[in-house]
């Protein structure tokens, strides 16, 4: 990397980028007309409706006008994220003013016009979030939510060894829990084959009503705590820009050459082992060059400058004045033509093509995403001789696919384009095959007795929620590909973070120029029926219930009942692009049902009828229908379900039963609400039009109700599943406590049955007293009873 000398020249075109950043930013917030100030500002120039942050603006403006400058110079690849996401409208001037915007947006034209739209737009029905949202060229991160910012740059750095992410990180920001985690990212960063992130913790001293415990904090505690992070900070401050740009711009620098010296030494042979990586504390006043005071109040540097520092500006006309001074104190008529259009000079300072940051394919990474190679599904296959007489654990065939993913989708310098991301639980889910082929990422010292721990490794393992979903979440918008994999219960803990990447693929489907990128796939197993070692802190099915209420185009909800249909499934999964799969399936062993090929006849469908678990007959000539429907959605439900139709058809053979298996929980909502959901005609062939159905449901049975909302007669639907009710006991204790037992579906089957049977009280009291059998046994033997845990299905 070559010295480039910072000239007063070269400083002061700077600064005036840095005015038209600022100006623009305001103009956001505030102007609907007038909008270049090209007569004396008025009460009908401004906003009905005043939305915005300014308080961060000028720090990431800043920031964005001096990596333009070291883009230029190094022509390297910078992707910019933005942890005070409520910056906005920082982030669309910087992408206005460097030509960007207006070439995705062409009626945002780099003119007169185009200022007056790009600040109508703002904020405004029609137009624009305020935040970085996915409308916002360069952008991967919209930080609406707070703590992200960190976790999602690792995510995109992952793979990417050419790129280099500036992550702004706001001291608010850091005060939440994902960002403190985030800071772990030197102890799984891999200088040889992964992108560098460069941290700038900006301290401004505020949030949106009092200080934070960082802007309060001395830098000497905040370098201290960075420094045992893992992070190599140096400390920039001050309030005059003439002193802070060329002080940023080189330590900008140093670090940049500080990583390539990091990249350099470990992809010329050296260790890939822990690197102290740099990172930036950056202390800038906040609402910089604003207001100073309001009504004789301080506002610049303090948390009345957050959002609008003048909120009057329509009925007080000292603070339209106001207003007017500072917009006029960045000189706009210096900085725009005559026509609008930014002066050359400073259009000159924007990189060329790619290179600008609201261009770069890392933040479009459809545009990068290449397919996975899947290995074909029969080399997985388990074996099925009947249906529900043998035992597998379910998810171990995932392990073995992906780890022939991991062989057939690698680099020679030990990346690739897929990874799996797991709290510490890739063994514990049964999905230790993949260790066959790759590591546990570790940059940190290893001792002799650690398993399958390297700095090569490719398995993302750390005892987050939030890391593992933010990492995944980053490296697919980069262009990756990956699953998370995660206990059922605690990934509830990332469940506002999936909801915010629904909505970001949500509007980005309506964004011709953002490209297709793979779908997050989150794998809930240890699931809460199967949690019953543990107890009831980790029994929770409420993921399903958190995704269905989000938008239909892109979430889908899996319940594979056993391993070739989980196999079917992931490879759906794999090959999807911008979708939320959410893959519910229990890692314990469990009875195996299809074969390979119906298995992906099954998914494909949905649903099926499996005829050979019911005990429908057909009269010559026309069907008969079922006197009752028995269906199930989910691993344990379907075992239970299938030995309530075992029951009966011992018990009462003569009761036409029918079976249905649901895989694609998202086909029971009417095709209207749901691209997935059965047409009518296909939902009564499954469920008939009237006969009553009992339901058993891996999940909360509301989530079924809510889903049948719209369907034939939704009151003949019966659906017992999870009901809060748990402990630390045995597997059928789970579902007995739930009243999901085998027991009570024959109960429930027979209360409405559209024939009352002939030995049907017998069968009542047989299930009563097995329900008070187990109750006693269970306590005396600590374990279930024989007839269930030996219990398999025999073919009729």
């Amino acid at each position: 990397m070559t010295d480039h000398e910072y000239s007063t020249e070269a400083l002061d075109l700077d600064l005036a980028w840095w005015a038209a950043a600022n100006y623009l930013t305001v103009a956001q917030i505030y102007l609907k007309d007038n909008t270049l100030l090209r007569e004396p500002l008025d009460a009908s120039h401004i906003k009905p409706r005043l939305l915005g942050h300014w308080g961060t603006s000028p720090c990431l403006s800043m920031i964005y006008t001096l990596l333009n400058r070291h883009i230029k110079e190094t022509d390297s690849d910078w992707l910019y994220v933005t942890g005070p996401g409520h910056g906005g409208p920082a982030l669309v001037a910087s992408t206005y003013l460097e030509g960007t915007y207006s070439e995705i947006y062409p009626h945002v034209g780099p003119d007169a016009a185009g200022v007056r739209r790009l600040c109508r737009q703002f904020s405004a029905p029609g137009g624009i979030p305020s935040h970085v949202s996915v409308q916002t060229p360069g952008s991967i991160h919209e930080g609406g939510e707070l703590g992200y910012a960190l976790v999602h740059a690792g995510g995109a750095a992952f793979d990417r060894p050419d790129l280099t992410i500036a992550c702004v990180i706001g001291d608010g920001e850091a005060e939440t829990g994902p960002l403190a985690g985030s800071w772990k990212l030197p102890a799984f960063l891999n200088a040889r084959r992964d992108g560098a992130v460069l941290p700038i913790l900006n301290l401004n001293g505020a949030k949106i009503a009092g200080p934070t415990v960082f802007g309060r904090s001395s830098d000497e505690d905040i370098v201290d705590f960075l420094h045992g992070q893992g992070w190599d900070p140096v400390v920039v401050s001050g309030t005059d820009p003439r002193v802070v740009f060329p002080e940023l711009l080189r330590v900008l620098r140093e670090s940049h050459e500080k990583i390539r010296l990091i990249q350099t030494a470990a992809r010329d042979g050296g260790t890939s082992a822990q690197a102290r990586w740099p990172a930036i504390v950056l202390r800038t006043p906040k609402g910089w060059t604003g207001p100073h005071t309001v009504d004789g109040v301080l506002v610049e540097g303090t948390f009345r400058a957050h959002q609008v520092p003048l909120s009057g500006v329509r009925t007080n006309p000292e603070h339209l004045a106001q207003l007017e001074d500072w917009l006029r104190s960045y000189r706009p008529e210096e900085l725009f033509d005559d026509d609008g259009t930014l002066v050359a000079e400073l259009a000159a300072l924007a990189p060329a093509g790619d290179k600008r940051m609201g261009s770069t394919p890392y933040a479009n990474g459809g545009r990068l995403l290449q397919p996975l190679r899947i290995p074909p599904l029969e080399k997985y296959e388990i074996p099925i001789e009947s249906p529900g007489s043998s035992f597998h654990e379910t998810t171990r065939v995932l392990g073995e696919l992906m780890r022939d993913i991991y062989a057939q989708n690698g680099r020679d310098d030990g990346g690739g384009n897929f990874r799996l991301f797991s709290p510490d639980e890739t063994a514990s889910n049964r999905l230790a095959a993949v260790f066959e082929q790759t590591d546990r990422c570790w940059q940190l010292p290893t001792e002799e007795w650690d398993d399958h721990l390297s700095p090569d490794g490719r398995v993302m393992e750390v005892l987050s929620e939030h890391l593992c979903e933010g990492w995944l979440e980053g490296y697919v918008l980069a262009g990756g590909h990956g699953l998370f994999a995660s206990y059922e219960a605690f990934a509830m803990v990332s469940v506002s973070m999936m909801i915010q990447h629904v909505k970001w693929l949500q509007h980005a489907a309506d964004l011709a120029w953002r490209e297709p990128v793979a779908s997050l796939n989150v794998l809930l197993t240890s699931t809460c029926w199967r949690n019953d070692h543990n107890g009831f802190s980790h029994q929770g099915p409420g993921m399903i219930d958190a995704a269905i209420p989000l938008s239909p185009d892109v979430v889908r909800i899996w319940l594979p009942p056993d391993s070739n249909t989980l196999l079917s499934i992931s490879d759906h999964c794999f090959r999807s692009r911008d979708h939320v799969n959410l893959i519910v399936v229990d890692k314990q062993p469990h009875l195996q049902y299809l074969t390979l090929d119906e298995a992906n006849k099954h998914c494909a469908a949905g649903a099926s009828i499996w005829h050979w678990a019911g005990t429908e007959t057909e009269s010559v000539g026309s069907p008969t229908e079922p006197d009752i429907v028995l269906a199930a959605a989910g691993d344990v439900p379907t075992q239970e379900i299938l030995a309530a139709a075992q029951i009966l058809q011992e018990w009462v053979p003569y009761l036409r039963v029918r079976m249905v298996n649901v895989v694609d929980l998202m086909a029971l909502v009417t095709p209207g609400d749901h691209p997935h959901g059965f047409s009518e005609s296909t939902f009564i062939d499954l469920f008939t039009a009237d006969t009553d159905v009992v339901f058993a449901f891996h999940g909360y049975p509301r989530a079924v109700h809510e889903l049948l909302h719209g369907r034939p007669k939704v009151d003949r639907f019966h659906v017992r599943g999870f009901n809060e009710q748990g402990t630390t006991t045995t597997p059928f204790d789970m579902v007995v406590l739930n009243r999901m037992s085998r027991y009570h579906l024959v109960l429930e089957a027979l209360r409405r049955s559209r024939r009352v049977p002939e030995k049907g009280s017998e069968l009542v009291d047989f299930c009563n007293s097995q329900l008070k059998r187990h109750a006693s046994y269970v306590v005396e033997h600590m374990e279930d009873m024989p007839e269930v845990t030996d219990w398999t299905y025999t073919l009729h």
